[in-house]
C-alpha cells in the first residue's frame, strides 16, 4: 500500500503485517502518476451500496468516508454541510467581502445568462452593491470556476456578442448606455487574462476570439476617453500572453526544458525550476527490450503516435515494417516489473511516469519479456550525502526546492485535476510533478533508512529524520513534514523495534506529536488547525486540498435542470484563492552559495530512491529478521 493511500484511509502508523515479496497484480493503466498518489475516491466515483446512501455516507474500510449525493438528489448548499463534514481548511483571505457567500439576489440561473448578470452588476451602479453582494467576489469566481460549466472559448464568444451588441445596438438613453456595459466586458476580459495568463498559450480558439475582440476594443479607444486606463492595461496583458492563432506560424526553435527526474545532470537539476506547458519541448529517453535507449525531442503533451513515430525515425525503421505486425508499441515498466501499454491516443505520458518507471519501445511479442532497468533492481548499501549533510541544511533545500515546484502550479490546475481529468492533463503538469515528488520523498526516507547497515548509524539517521520534520514544520512546508513523517511510517521502517528503541526518548516524544499532527481523525483537524495559524509563504499539503475539492465537486451537482449551482462555484473558488494567499508572499530562506551546499542541494533535487515495497520489506527483513 502507497504511503498516501495509507495516511489517508485511516489507518494506524504502524504495521504489523509483513508484505512478501514476490510478482504483484498487472499494472492497471492509471489516468496518471498522481492518481497512485490518492485515495480511491479521487481516483474514480465511489459505487453507491445496495443499503443506499445512508450507509454509503458511513467510514468503510476503503477510505471513502465522503458522503456522495444521488443522480437525481436536490442542489446542495456548502453552506449546509456541517463541520465535521466539510471543515474549512483555512481561514477566510480577509473579514471583507471575499470571505463572503454570494449574496441572495445571485440566484442560480443558465450559463449564458449567469454570465449576462454577472456584466449587468459589474455595469451597475455601485450603490446597488450590498457589502455582501461584491461584484468583485462573483467575477473571481466565474472565471475561477467558468470552465465548470462554460468553456473557454464560449466564454469569449458571449463576450464578444456582448461588446457588440453594446456597440451596435444602443439602447434609447443613447451611446452613454453602451459605455457602462462595454466597461464590465473590458473588466471581466482583463481579469480573464490575468487569470490565465501562460495557460491561454495551449488555447489555439481562445487566442482567436480574444485578439477579435481586443481590435474591436482598440477601436473604441478613441470613443471612449474614459476606458484609457483599462485599455492601456488589456494592450500590455495582450502582449505579455503572446496568444497564440492557428493561422500563425510557430517559431522554428525552442529551449528545451528538463523533466523532473527525467536526466540525472547536476547543470539541470541546479537550476531553478519554472512552469511546463503542454507545447514545452522535452528530451526524453525511450528504452528497448535489451536495455540500450533512443533520445528524442518530444512535445511535453505528445500522445503516444508522435512517440513513437520520432522513436522509429530514429531506429530507421522502414514504412513496410512499420505497418505490419511487428509494429513498435509503448509501454511503461515500473521497478517491480509490472508493465502498462499506452494506447497511441494517449498524451501527457511523461508526466504520468512513476518515481522509476521508464518507457520502452519494442514489438507487440516481447512485451512480456521487458523487466525493470538494473540500476532500479540492484541496490548498494553505504552512505550517502544524507549521513554527511546537516539535517537544517537538507531540510532548507527541501523546502527551497518544493517552493519553486508549488509556484510553477497555475491555481486553475487543482480544478482542472479534480473536474476535467484527462481533458485537463495538460494543465496539470506542474501539479502532476509536485505529487510526484512528494511520493518520492516518502520513497527516499524509507531508502535511505533501509541501506544503512549499521544499527547505530541508522538510528543515527532516524533522529536526522525528525530534526528534519521538525524543521519543515518550523520553515512551513508542510507537504515535506508530511512526506517525512509518512516515509518513517512506512510499514518496511516502523517495524525495526531495534532501531526505535535507540531513538533517544525527547524525539520520540516529538515524533508523536508529529503522527498526532498527521491523524486523519475528525478530517485531519488535526492539520487544519495549524494551518489556520500559519501565514504566508506556506506550502500545503497539496493531496489534501484535491481532497477537499473533489468533496465539493461530488457533494452537489454543478447544473441541475440547466441551472448553474453558484454556492458550489463559490466553494471552489474560495479553495482556490487559498492557495493564491499562500503565494502571496515570497518564501527567504538563508543558504550559502559553498561548494558543499551545492552538493547537498544537487542530491535534494535527484534522489535515488527504491519505490518498491517488496525490496524495501526484504532489505528491513535483511536488517531486523524479527520484529518481536
Amino acid at each position: 500500500m502507497k504511503p498516501l493511500e495509507k495516511f489517508l484511509k485511516k489507518q494506524g502508523s504502524h504495521l504489523a503485517g509483513r508484505a512478501g515479496p514476490g510478482p504483484g497484480p498487472p499494472l492497471q493503466r492509471r489516468q496518471s502518476v498522481s492518481r497512485l498518489l490518492l485515495p480511491g475516491f479521487l481516483r474514480e466515483p465511489a459505487e453507491e451500496p445496495p443499503g443506499g446512501m445512508e450507509e454509503a455516507a458511513q467510514p468503510g474500510g476503503d477510505g471513502r468516508w465522503l458522503e456522495l449525493r444521488a443522480p437525481d438528489a436536490a442542489l446542495r448548499s456548502p453552506s449546509s454541510f456541517s463541520s465535521e463534514e466539510l471543515s474549512p481548511a483555512e481561514p477566510p483571505l480577509s473579514p471583507g467581502p471575499a470571505a463572503a457567500a454570494p449574496c441572495s439576489c445571485w440566484t442560480p440561473g443558465p450559463p449564458e445568462r449567469l454570465l449576462g448578470a454577472l456584466l449587468d452588476r459589474l455595469g451597475g451602479p455601485p450603490a446597488s452593491h450590498g457589502p455582501s453582494c461584491d461584484a468583485d467576489v462573483l467575477l473571481d469566481d466565474v472565471i475561477l470556476t467558468h470552465s465548470l460549466f462554460l468553456p473557454t472559448d464560449r466564454l469569449l464568444q458571449q463576450l464578444l456578442q456582448h461588446f457588440l451588441l453594446a456597440s451596435g445596438s444602443p439602447s434609447p438613453g443613447g451611446a452613454g448606455d453602451a459605455l457602462p456595459r462595454k466597461r464590465a466586458v473590458l473588466t471581466v476580459l482583463l481579469h480573464f487574462l490575468e487569470t490565465y495568463k501562460g495557460i491561454l498559450q495551449e488555447e489555439e480558439s481562445a487566442g482567436k476570439v480574444i485578439k477579435e475582440l481586443y481590435l474591436l476594443i482598440m477601436k473604441d479607444a478613441f470613443l471612449y476617453h474614459e476606458l484609457e486606463d483599462e485599455i492601456m492595461k488589456l494592450h500590455q496583458l495582450v502582449e505579455m500572453v503572446e496568444l497564440t492563432v492557428p493561422e500563425e506560424t510557430q517559431p522554428s526553435s525552442k529551449a528545451v526544458k528538463p523533466l523532473f527526474r527525467h536526466f540525472r545532470r547536476i547543470d539541470s537539476c541546479l537550476q531553478t525550476r519554472v512552469a511546463f506547458r503542454g507545447s514545452d519541448e522535452i528530451f526524453c529517453r525511450v528504452y528497448m527490450p535489451d536495455h540500450a535507449y533512443v533520445t528524442i525531442r518530444s512535445r511535453l503533451s505528445a500522445s503516444v503516435q508522435d512517440i513513437l513515430a520520432a522513436v522509429t525515425e530514429k531506429l530507421q525503421y522502414s514504412e513496410e515494417q512499420a505497418v505490419r505486425e511487428d509494429a513498435l508499441a509503448l509501454v511503461v515498466v515500473a521497478s517491480s516489473g509490472e508493465k502498462a501499454v499506452l494506447q497511441s491516443s494517449e498524451e501527457c505520458v511523461f508526466t504520468t511516469l512513476g518515481v522509476n518507471s521508464h518507457l520502452f519501445a519494442c514489438t507487440k511479442d516481447a512485451i512480456e519479456s521487458l523487466v525493470p532497468l538494473p540500476e532500479e533492481i540492484q541496490v548498494s548499501p553505504g552512505d550517502t550525502e544524507i549521513h554527511r549533510g546537516e539535517a537544517e541544511e537538507i531540510a532548507n533545500h527541501l523546502t527551497a526546492f518544493h517552493w519553486e515546484l508549488f509556484r510553477c502550479i497555475h491555481e486553475l490546475e487543482f480544478v482542472d485535476y479534480v473536474f476535467h481529468g484527462e481533458r485537463g492533463r495538460r494543465e496539470t503538469a506542474n501539479l502532476e510533478l509536485l505529487l510526484q515528488r512528494c511520493s518520492e520523498v516518502q520513497h527516499w526516507v524509507a531508502t535511505e533508512m533501509l541501506l544503512c547497515e549499521s544499527l547505530g548509524k541508522r538510528a543515527h539517521l532516524l533522529k536526522k529524520f525528525v530534526k528534519i520534520a521538525a524543521i519543515c514544520k518550523q520553515s512551513q512546508d508542510m507537504l515535506s513534514f508530511y512526506a517525512v513523517v509518512m516515509g518513517l511510517d512506512n510499514a518496511a521502517v516502523s517495524r525495526l523495534r531495534l532501531t526505535w528503541e535507540k531513538l533517544p526518548g525527547k524525539f520520540k516524544n516529538l515524533f508523536r506529536k508529529f503522527e498526532t499532527l498527521t491523524d486523519p481523525c475528525r478530517n485531519h483537524k488535526a492539520y487544519r488547525d495549524i494551518l489556520c495559524k500559519m501565514k504566508p509563504p506556506l506550502i500545503p499539503f497539496v493531496p489534501l486540498i484535491l481532497k477537499d475539492l473533489t468533496f465539493l465537486h461530488e457533494g452537489s451537482k454543478t447544473l441541475l435542470d440547466g441551472l448553474v449551482n453558484v454556492e458550489k462555484l463559490h466553494s471552489i473558488a474560495e479553495k482556490v484563492r487559498t492557495i493564491r494567499k499562500y503565494r502571496s508572499r515570497p518564501l527567504c530562506l538563508d543558504m550559502e552559495a559553498s561548494p558543499s551546499q551545492l552538493q547537498t542541494k544537487a542530491y535534494v533535487r535527484q534522489f535515488q530512491v527504491i519505490d518498491n515495497q517488496n525490496l524495501l520489506f526484504e532489505l528491513s527483513y535483511k536488517l531486523e529478521a524479527s520484529s518481536q
